[in-house]
Parts: structure tokens; sequence; C-alpha cells
């Protein structure tokens, strides 16, 4: 709450209860295959069941997902046929719920099942939070090669050069460009440029 303050948009997240203080939240459904495909791969064979009843609906969506952002599926229609597999998806999280061996993995999931298909109600709000993860890869890669900073202000200015680096890209501004009227702002004791879309 600190870092993102009155944040009113949609949060991804992958359901740590830190981001439960936010109102409006879409659980990755990324990561959420990767918890259904533990439980295909468990010794247990009703934990395996409930990962295939729900990786099966899983597999579908994405595949609509896949056409709508091809242009291929209008949104109108994608929400249509995501009714059927809301439906499913949903049943099979009830009758988990119900069960001792699967309770602790689906009393989260069925208890906030909204935070499933905000994507599917609001524009703009992807399925996965893949992008955020594509965003922060640069950054795992540099601490892998580098070893991080030593101190508290070597942190701050590498999070703040990587935050502009990653912002630039995606606007498809030029990092270096940016940097000079940056600096050239500094020396002439002019407020700094903004890097807010549209600012």
């Amino acid at each position: 709450q600190q870092l993102l303050g009155a944040f009113t948009g949609v949060i991804h997240c992958d359901r740590a209860r830190m981001y439960w203080a936010f109102d409006k939240l879409q659980y990755c459904w990324a990561h959420l295959k990767r918890d259904f495909q533990g439980l295909i791969d468990s010794p247990c064979g009703v934990r395996k069941r409930l990962g295939h009843d729900l990786m099966r609906p899983t597999k579908e969506m994405l595949g609509l997902w896949q056409k709508v952002r091809d242009g291929t599926l209008s949104r109108v229609e994608f929400q249509k046929q995501m009714q059927a597999i809301r439906e499913r998806v949903e049943n099979v999280l009830l009758r988990g719920y119900f069960d001792r061996r699967t309770r602790g993995f689906c009393t989260d999931l069925y208890d906030h099942r909204a935070r499933l298909w905000v994507f599917v109600d609001v524009d703009g709000v992807e399925p996965t939070n893949n992008a955020a993860e594509r965003s922060l890869r640069h950054a795992v890669i540099w601490r892998k090669l580098s070893f991080g900073t030593q101190s508290a202000s070597g942190s701050r200015f590498v999070e703040r050069m990587l935050s502009v680096i990653e912002t630039c890209r995606q606007q498809k501004r030029d990092v270096f460009a940016w940097m000079v009227i940056v600096v050239e702002a500094h020396l002439a004791n002019q407020p700094t440029p903004s890097l807010l879309s549209g600012a």
C-alpha cells in the first residue's frame, strides 16, 4: 500500500495475500496453469483429476483469448463463450472445496472467484501477468550478471535506471535521448521531464 498508494486500477497478482488489501485483483492464469499442472503431477488421484478438470477449460480459455488478441474473435463473442467456461471452472472448484484432499487448494480460488474473471469483464486487462514478467526480465538478468549492488544508494540508482529503460522501451522512446534531456534540465534547474505516457 505504501508503494502503490490509493491505486484504483486492476492489479495482476499470483494470489499473494499482500495484494488482498486492494479492491480489483486479477489472478494470473499463467501461475494458475502451473498450479493445475502441479495437481496433475500429484500421486493423489483426486488431486490429479482436479488438475485435469481445471486444465482443460484453462487451455480452451487461453485459446479463445489468443483469438481476441489477434483480432479473429470479438470481445462480445469471447464474453459469450466464456460463460460456459467460467461455470465449468467454478463448478470444479466447488467440488474440490468440499473434498478434504483438495480443500486447501480450492478455498481461496472459489471464495475469491471474481478475481479469476476480471479480464473477461474489464477491457484492457490481460489474463496473465506475462507483460510484467517480460518487463522484469532485463532487471533479473542484470542482477544475475552483476551480482546486484553494494549500497542502498546503488540500489536506488539501478532501480530508477531500469524503470526508465523499460518505460522508454514500452513507449518506443530513445533512452539515451531522454537521459540527455533530463541532464540538461537538471543543469538548467528546470523540472525533470515526465516519463508518464501523455505527460
